[in-house]
């Protein structure tokens, strides 16, 4: 016999939720990769934190903002948990059968200064929040239309917020960042102009036949 979710709980909710958290956990470790796309540079990172734009501003369409904030909210527990995992696996002492090359390798991507962490927590929240305040906003001005523009909107404008956050908290004094802001902010305009409205689509309608089903 099938097992639902627990009462009060749709599917598309828990659904979302479960997909939700694991990319509040990639996200940090894509972005230890810079990928180009044509003449656009952009760490990969920005694929997790684009579907993480997509599921809450979803789960908004479907639940409401109260209920995208709380997931939201709920998405620190895994990004903390994940953190204070990795500070614990770097610092228990490797086997000495680990190769040294590989040891090297593990601990260059997964390092990061105090600052980077702290971005990256701090970008996080005010992005999230704010994609779902625009995008519920959005829907109330207009109502309910023009999904795929309020999802692009929302996610344009709290990605603009994220870069300028993360990059000046994490790297500001230690090198001029006037062209690291507004390259990765240009790589992801696009990239939420892009990908984003289909995805919207995708994702809502997933939500609805999750729902849907008895």
């Amino acid at each position: 016999m099938e097992t639902a979710p627990a009462p009060g709980l749709s599917r598309s909710l828990f659904a979302f939720s479960i997909f939700y958290g694991g990319m509040v956990c990639i996200a940090g470790v894509l972005g230890n990769k810079q990928v180009a796309l044509g003449p656009l540079a952009v760490e990969a990172g920005i694929f997790a934190f684009l579907l993480l734009v997509v599921v809450s501003s979803s789960v908004a369409e479907l639940h409401g903002r109260q209920t995208a904030n709380r997931l939201v909210l709920i998405g620190f527990v895994p990004l903390l948990a994940s953190l204070a995992l990795t500070l614990l696996v770097l610092a228990v002492p490797a086997s000495k059968d680990m190769p040294p090359d590989r040891l090297g390798a593990f601990e260059t991507m997964m390092m990061a200064t105090p600052r980077i962490w702290l971005g990256g927590i701090v970008a996080y929240g005010v992005s999230q929040f704010l994609n779902v305040t625009i995008f519920s906003r959005l829907k109330g001005e207009g109502g309910g239309r023009l999904l795929w523009f309020r999802a692009g909107v929302a996610s344009i404008l709290s990605q603009i917020v994220d870069t300028l956050l993360f990059i000046t908290i994490a790297f500001y004094g230690e090198f001029p960042i006037g062209n690291l802001l507004v390259g990765q902010m240009l790589a992801k305009v696009v990239l939420s102009a892009v990908l984003v409205p289909p995805l919207i689509y995708l994702f809502v309608g997933l939500g609805r036949r999750l729902d849907a089903r008895v």
